[in-house]
């Protein structure tokens, strides 16, 4: 397993860092969402501590959290049914398919680089927020947000399994990504708290994962909150991952199992 996580990394470095302007690029992108945002939260001044006074009253480190760790949804949405579409293009699906290897364990490893390089660029966010602009980590209880992580990376990917899904079979028709990423900017609480939405909206952002995931991560990284602390948020992850992770593996065998019926696993 080892190996193959390896080989698949090494892949995928050697893309990703092929690209070096690229790379830079997304720095300097990082760089001007932070700016942007810092002096957006000067704007605005104290007139949010009333909404924000549960995440500690600063909109600046508010909406930092909602950039940085955002960016785990749209890697959980995204990496798999990349990785689908890109072997079928490159005419390897179907070689992979019948390796040895299981087809959860390919999925898996093939999407650890993606994952790799948006641990790296939220790590960036973090930085920068904290060497230019002030953003405090010294609350942070590690333990708590490292299981928020876990719990949010397997229902946000669960959610990306099933969208591969739907590029297994229908090749490049995927409204469920869309859908899933539009919502979750618009109700999940990444640039504004929920509270200040409508009530029928707040109702619709619970049935989304993100909306707890960021909740729970604003309370244990800005506030140093325990796992106590956080225990309606992790119940509800929890619950998302209980449903979802059966639910994605299950519609990945069916849609596997469409796919080769129609023989179309050789092309995009």
């Amino acid at each position: 397993m080892l190996r193959k996580a390896v080989s698949f990394l090494k892949r995928d470095f050697y893309v990703f860092s092929s690209y070096k302007l690229s790379l830079l690029l997304n720095l300097l992108t990082i760089l001007a969402s932070i700016t942007t945002f810092f002096f957006i939260s000067k704007l605005i001044g104290k007139g949010a501590e009333t909404y924000l006074k549960e995440f500690g009253g600063d909109y600046f480190s508010f909406v930092l959290i909602g950039l940085a760790f955002g960016g785990y949804l749209s890697a959980g949405l995204n990496s798999f049914s990349q990785l689908i579409s890109y072997e079928q293009s490159e005419g390897t699906l179907e070689i992979l398919l019948l390796s040895p290897t299981k087809i959860s364990t390919i999925l898996i490893l093939g999407s650890l680089g993606n994952f790799l390089f948006t641990s790296l660029r939220i790590l960036a966010y973090l930085f920068l927020g904290w060497l230019i602009f002030g953003f405090s980590l010294g609350k942070i209880n590690l333990i708590a947000s490292l299981i928020i992580l876990i719990l949010s990376i397997i229902s946000f990917s669960s959610l990306g399994v099933i969208s591969a899904s739907f590029i297994l079979v229908f090749k490049r028709a995927d409204p469920l990504t869309w859908l899933l990423s539009g919502l979750s900017k618009l109700l999940g609480g990444v640039y504004y708290p929920v509270k200040i939405m409508p009530s029928l909206l707040q109702r619709l952002s619970f049935l989304l994962p993100i909306t707890y995931s960021l909740r729970a991560l604003r309370k244990s990284i800005i506030l140093g909150a325990s796992l106590k602390e956080v225990i309606p948020e992790l119940t509800a992850l929890s619950l998302f991952c209980l449903v979802l992770l059966p639910l994605s593996i299950l519609s990945f065998k069916l849609a596997l199992k469409v796919a080769k019926k129609k023989g179309s696993l050789l092309y995009s």
